[in-house]
């Protein structure tokens, strides 16, 4: 009796395997009486059809908008096109944008199982010789447009090419190269802000450059050479500024920066007025970054030796921003060479002089220049007075 069951048991599983591999046959089977398409779309100047779609239809007899259509799939924005679930037949192939009929394939037969290819190129000679005089001119005057289009994209490419390429440089030191590159780049584009602003940056470092090798050579600081390079990337500048100032939207990062720019490089030629006059633009063109401007320009007075006028840009950013410590040391910096000694021998400072030395380390007293102001404040006969204690370093 248990060997019976066991094979009935066989017989049944046997049976059960031969229903779903039945199953799976006419599954498979089912698969196999419909087909795929695919393909890709090209305008009449071979670009690619970026909207519309494509129809499947076996209607010859009507015209194109009034066939019944069996089968339409969309564009992708690469286009392209493709589409499943299509029963086996000879059809009419064809492309539609916004509900206008483009171009078309016939005769197309599609078998049962396959995914068939069928591609649209607008710009064969074919298509073309088929376009009336009026789809031509509009043509003609399409491609020229997308000529002038596609050149200005080059160019904008090319000018972005350089303009990385001379910051990467100036970053680097290679100031040469990038002068070079920029000087090209603003023959391209003249009327380009940034260009000339780069332009300056790349011409400011080979000054500097030039004035070390200058000092070097025991040449003085006023060194013709050098000056000129200086007058050169000032002259930059300047265009970049005016271009900003005259563009339909103004930038106020641009012309900050550069007014800051400016400012350094009047500094260096020895022309206070100036200076300090671009660090004014800057401040007025980022009001929110005065303290910060107005700090370069007196470090750059203080380092071309003008000290009455960076103390009063000292001034200038601490009234913009009362916490920047470095302003109070820049004005302490000014005003000590102005220090005399009075009949009793001891040492008389300006006005001013130990109160921002005095804030400087209120401000920082863990401060990169802490050390060296104690040192003077002591080597006067000054208590250091602090209200802060230096932090503990972990």
């Amino acid at each position: 009796m248990k060997h019976f069951e066991r094979k009935l048991g066989s017989i049944l599983t046997a049976v059960v395997l031969a229903v779903v591999v039945m199953g799976q046959t006419g599954k498979a089977m089912a698969q196999e009486k419909v087909a795929s398409i695919h393909g890709h779309v090209l305008n009449s100047i071979g670009q690619i059809v970026t909207r519309g779609e494509v129809r499947l239809t076996t209607d010859r007899t009507s015209d194109a908008k009034n066939r019944k259509y069996q089968y339409t799939f969309q564009i992708s924005s690469t286009g392209e096109y493709k589409g499943t679930g299509i029963a086996p037949a000879n059809y009419v192939v064809l492309v539609f944008q916004d509900d206008k009929s483009l171009d078309f394939n016939d005769n197309v037969n599609i078998a049962a199982g396959e995914d068939k290819q069928v591609d649209f190129d607008m710009s064969r000679k074919e298509y073309l010789d088929k376009m009336t005089p009026e789809e031509k001119k509009a043509l003609e005057e399409f491609k020229k447009k997308n000529a002038e289009a596609v050149a200005a994209n080059a160019k904008i490419a090319n000018l972005n090419s350089l303009l990385l390429q001379a910051r990467a440089d100036n970053k680097a030191g290679n100031f040469a190269s990038s002068v070079t590159a920029m000087q090209q780049a603003t023959t391209v584009k003249p009327d380009e802000p940034i260009l000339w602003i780069t332009l300056g940056d790349s011409q400011l470092g080979a000054a500097d450059v030039a004035a070390k090798e200058a000092k070097a050579a025991g040449k003085p600081s006023t060194d013709p050479d050098v000056m000129q390079k200086y007058t050169d990337a000032a002259t930059s500048y300047k265009k970049g500024i005016d271009l900003n100032a005259a563009s339909k939207k103004p930038s106020p990062e641009i012309a900050g920066a550069a007014y800051n720019q400016l400012g350094q490089a009047y500094g260096k030629i020895g022309d206070a007025k100036n200076s300090s006059d671009a660090y004014e633009g800057a401040a007025k063109a980022q009001p929110t970054q005065a303290g910060m401007y107005y700090f370069n320009e007196a470090a750059t007075l203080y380092n071309a030796n003008k000290m009455d006028e960076a103390v009063a840009a000292a001034d200038k950013a601490i009234a913009a921003d009362p916490k920047r410590a470095e302003a109070y040391y820049i004005k302490g910096q000014s005003l000590i060479p102005k220090a005399t000694v009075d009949k009793a021998g001891k040492i008389v400072t300006p006005p001013g002089c130990v109160e921002a030395y005095q804030t400087y380390l209120e401000i920082a007293p863990d401060g990169p220049h802490a050390e060296d102001v104690k040192g003077i404040l002591t080597g006067i006969g000054e208590t250091i007075k602090s209200s802060y204690k230096a932090t503990k370093k972990k």
